[in-house]
């Protein structure tokens, strides 16, 4: 095994890893007027496909009134003004694609009921909401949880405008080759606990009006209406997300009415979720510490599912992605299908237009419900200096946003959701940190500092995303790479993550597989030194010269057996740094709560790479 860690990217390595929307690109075919060119070896884009407008009902309530036009300008650079009236804008650079996903049911109706030149206006349902606002509220939540269309509400020349309007505007900002506009919305299903998903169209070629939680709560019937568009030749996805609000439903071993799961229902839920949203502001959802005790990363950013305090079913078990991984792998061994071969994207589920991706201008991302310091539970209320008793509440859970990232070969709609569909994709916590992921049998020993690697991986092996069958009693060898971004922090250590079947049972185990500052993995516990980087929480600042620029390895699975089904994915880490809310309590001069952990790592998650035997 060779592993490297270099503080200046080398040019060679440029070429391979680091060309994103708005970098140097390198040398390739000259665009042609059919679309931008194509670069075989696929560059990086950066994405949210989890934005709301105020066209979504509860962001609506929340005193958003921005349009998907703000939303796009603002994934473009340019600046917004908050529901709570100050600006905010994106710091690092611009996006390179974006979907908004507004809510399904009841959208764009109450946005409308504003608007004093339609019907809506003059209706008694304004006047309700004007006198009996908090009781229309449970109304429309009830009404929202239990999957039953209020009259008052329900308007369906309204809702179809509106997604007219959706589509229009994402066809206003799509520029192919520098910014990729997908329509998209949020089918909300939530009998009790969580099973939303967002639906990512691929092109502006839509049905009349999107099928939500409404018109069923089962997602299976969600999975059969995008048969039915596709048949149509209208293609789609729906990408799950916080399944860490399931209560063990999302990836439980039942189907949704508890019938057993069989080989038709894998390959519809794969056909038509390829992908799962493991990262946003509702918390992260790729481990839980009771699922992973030998995991000492598994507790990073855990919300529990609080939508509704009186369910009291919150095991995580069905809740977390590498739990779903092992049950795949399980269902696979003992009866030949896996609905659980889905890749990882992160998003933010922002309900402000623009979302707060960096941990230091963190804003919140539900209007003006969590707008300032006090009302997100960073600062103690009231003006006060100390943490009263009971602590900080809910909502200083909440994380900051993620995004969903690509290797393709343009910045495209076809070329990104082509990427979405093979899983070549990864997901971060914030931070534009570019992760390369492949396996093969026959990788040589000089690969990771090959001028060529990229090609050579392509050629011989297969990416993120993709199956490694048989071998011939040959073992696969991973070329693991991460890039840091340049405006966060140093990576710490490279990370894979394997899950395998033994005797019928799932078994996870973690292995570091690249250090920083020149540290070796120790072969005995796969773990790296600490390198010794610090925070000083007084300032947020962070060691000067510790962590890494790269990391890269060709890694081969010290414990492989080549009779046994598994599934390897990347986490990369930087070192420590400042929670926003540590932020937050810095600016305010008063300490930080400790109710919650003070510090992060940053990360990103690559798609996995399953071995069948």
């Amino acid at each position: 095994m060779t592993h490297r860690a270099w503080r200046s990217a080398a040019p060679w390595l440029l070429l391979g890893l680091t060309a994103c929307g708005g970098a140097p690109q390198p040398p390739g075919p000259e665009a042609t007027a059919a679309g931008p060119a194509a670069q075989p070896l696929r560059n990086a884009y950066f994405g949210d496909l989890h934005i709301h407008t105020g066209f979504s009902l509860d962001a609506f309530q929340m005193n958003l009134r921005g349009t998907p036009d703000d939303a796009y300008r603002y994934a473009r650079g340019e600046p917004l003004r908050h529901p709570a009236g100050y600006p905010i804008r994106l710091r690092g650079e611009p996006l390179d694609f974006l979907a908004v996903a507004d809510h399904a049911e009841y959208l764009g109706v109450f946005n409308t009921l504003t608007d004093p030149e339609h019907a809506l206006f003059q209706s008694e349902l304004v006047q309700e909401l004007k006198e009996r606002r908090a009781t229309f509220s449970q109304r429309f939540s009830e009404s929202w949880a239990e999957g039953r269309r209020l009259p008052s509400l329900w308007h369906p020349d309204v809702m179809r405008d509106t997604w007219q309007r959706e589509v229009a505007a994402a066809e206003r900002h799509y520029r192919p080759g520098e910014f990729t506009t997908f329509v998209g919305y949020e089918y909300t299903s939530f009998p009790g606990y969580n099973l939303h998903r967002n639906v990512i169209f691929r092109s502006a070629d839509v049905p009349e009006l999107p099928f939500g939680g409404l018109d069923s709560q089962n997602p299976e019937d969600l999975w059969s209406w995008l048969d039915e568009q596709r048949a149509q030749g209208i293609e789609a996805i729906a990408i799950p997300h916080n399944s860490n609000w399931s209560a063990g439903r999302f990836f439980q071993r039942t189907k949704t009415a508890g019938d057993p799961i069989d080989a038709a229902y894998a390959e519809q839920r794969m056909r038509n979720e390829p992908l799962v949203e493991v990262t946003q502001i509702k918390g992260t959802s790729e481990t839980h510490p009771a699922l992973s005790p030998n995991d000492e990363w598994a507790g990073f950013e855990i919300r529990s599912f609080d939508y509704a305090p009186e369910v009291t079913d919150v095991t995580p078990a069905g809740s977390y992605v590498r739990d779903a991984y092992r049950t795949g792998l399980e269902l696979e061994e003992d009866q030949g299908f896996n609905p659980y071969r889905f890749g990882l994207i992160g998003s933010s589920d922002s309900h402000n237009v623009g979302a707060p991706y960096e941990e230091s201008s963190y804003y919140g991302g539900h209007g003006t419900s969590d707008a300032t310091p006090e009302q997100r539970g960073s600062v103690p209320p009231r003006g006060a200096r100390t943490w009263p008793a009971e602590g900080a509440p809910a909502r200083s859970l909440r994380s900051s946003g993620g995004f969903a990232a690509v290797w393709a070969e343009a910045n495209t709609r076809e070329a990104i959701f082509d990427a979405f569909r093979r899983k070549e994709t990864f997901a971060t916590t914030g931070p534009r940190i570019r992760v390369r992921f492949f396996g093969g049998f026959e990788y040589p020993d000089s690969l990771a500092d090959d001028v060529n690697a990229v090609g050579e991986a392509y050629a011989g092996g297969v990416p993120m995303g993709g199956d490694l069958l048989g071998g011939a009693g040959k073992e696969p060898r991973f070329l693991v790479w991460a890039l840091r971004d340049p405006t966060s922090g140093w990576l710490e250590r490279l990370q894979i993550v394997k899950g395998w079947i033994e005797d019928g049972q799932a078994q996870e185990r973690v292995y570091d597989v690249a250090c920083s500052d020149g540290l070796e993995v120790d072969p005995s516990t796969h773990r790296c030194p600490d390198n010794g980087a610090e925070v000083n929480l007084s300032d947020c600042s962070v060691s000067a010269g510790v962590g890494a620029t790269q990391l890269r390895t060709l890694w081969t699975d010290p414990d492989f057996d080549s009779g046994q089904r598994a599934f390897y994915y990347v986490r990369a880490l930087e070192n420590p740094s400042c929670r926003w809310s540590t932020w937050d309590a810095v600016r305010a001069g008063v300490p930080p709560s400790p109710s919650f952990a003070v510090t992060i790592q940053e990360r990103a998650w690559s798609s996995p790479i399953w071995y069948v035997p």
